[in-house]
C-alpha cells in the first residue's frame, strides 16, 4: 500500500471512524441496554487471582494514562519538566515501571480467563478481542519506550499537535506520518481500542456510582423469616 493511502486511512479516516463508533454506540448501549453498563465482574466467581491480575493492571494503567493525558492537554508543562535530566529520568524509569506492571496485570488476567473454567464459562469473544488489543497495545508502548526513549517530550511536542488537529476537524498528519513503524502501530491500535470500547466490559469506566450519593435510603423487610432464623 502507498505511504499516502496507508497514513490517510489509518491517521485521519481510522481516528474519525473509531470516535464517531465511540461516542454513538456509548450512547446507544447506554440508553439501550443500561444495566450492562458496568464491569461485570467475575470476582465474586474467583477472587485471588483477580486481585493479584486486576490491581497491577489498574495501577499500571491509569498512571501510563494519566501520563498521556497530561501529554495532551499541558504539552508544554511536560516539556518543561523533561529540561531537567533528572526529571526526564523520573518520568521515563516511571512509565516504564507503570507499563511493565500494566503488562503483568493484563497477562495475568488473560491467564486467570484461560484456566479458570468458571471464568472461561462467562468470558465473551469482545473480552479477548479487548483484551488481545489492549496486550498490543501495552507490548508496543513498552517497545516504543524502549527503543524510541524520551517519549514523554517527542509525545508532547510531535504527537500531540497530531492529537490536537484531529479533534479541531483539521487533521494534520505531516509529522505523525514520518514516526517510526512500532510508534505508527501504538497510536493506530489505540484509535481500534477506542473504537471497540463500547462494546466491551470498558464502559464501566465512564460511569460512577454517584447516585449512591443522593438516592433515598433502601428499606430492605423479610416477608418470613430466613430459615436460620426459624430453627
Amino acid at each position: 500500500m502507498n505511504d499516502t493511502y496507508f497514513n490517510a486511512l489509518f491517521f485521519i479516516a481510522l481516528p474519525y471512524m473509531s470516535l464517531f463508533t465511540f461516542f454513538l454506540m456509548t450512547i446507544v448501549r447506554y440508553r439501550t441496554s443500561g444495566f450492562t453498563y458496568s464491569s461485570l465482574s467475575s470476582q465474586f466467581l474467583e477472587n485471588r487471582q483477580h486481585f493479584w491480575a486486576l490491581m497491577p493492571f489498574h495501577y499500571g494503567i491509569l498512571t501510563v494514562l494519566a501520563v498521556h493525558i497530561a501529554a495532551f492537554l499541558i504539552p508544554r508543562q511536560v516539556v518543561w519538566w523533561n529540561s531537567v535530566p533528572a526529571r526526564l529520568w523520573v518520568m521515563e524509569i516511571g512509565m516504564l515501571a507503570a507499563g511493565l506492571l500494566t503488562l503483568a496485570g493484563l497477562v495475568a488476567a488473560m491467564v486467570r480467563r484461560r484456566t479458570n473454567h468458571k471464568i472461561a464459562v462467562v468470558t465473551t469473544p469482545a473480552d479477548w478481542i479487548i483484551l488481545a488489543l489492549l496486550l498490543l497495545q501495552v507490548v508496543t508502548g513498552i517497545g516504543v519506550a524502549m527503543m524510541h526513549p524520551w517519549g514523554s517530550s517527542w509525545f508532547a511536542s510531535a504527537v500531540t499537535p497530531y492529537l490536537w488537529s484531529v479533534a479541531t476537524l483539521n487533521p494534520n498528519m505531516s509529522v505523525v506520518s514520518v514516526m517510526p513503524w512500532l510508534v505508527k502501530w501504538h497510536i493506530i491500535n489505540a484509535f481500534l481500542v477506542i473504537g471497540f470500547f463500547p462494546f466491551t466490559r470498558l464502559v464501566h469506566i465512564l460511569v460512577t456510582p454517584n447516585p449512591y450519593l443522593w438516592r433515598r435510603p433502601q428499606v430492605v423487610r423479610w416477608y418470613r423469616r430466613p430459615a436460620a432464623a426459624r430453627g
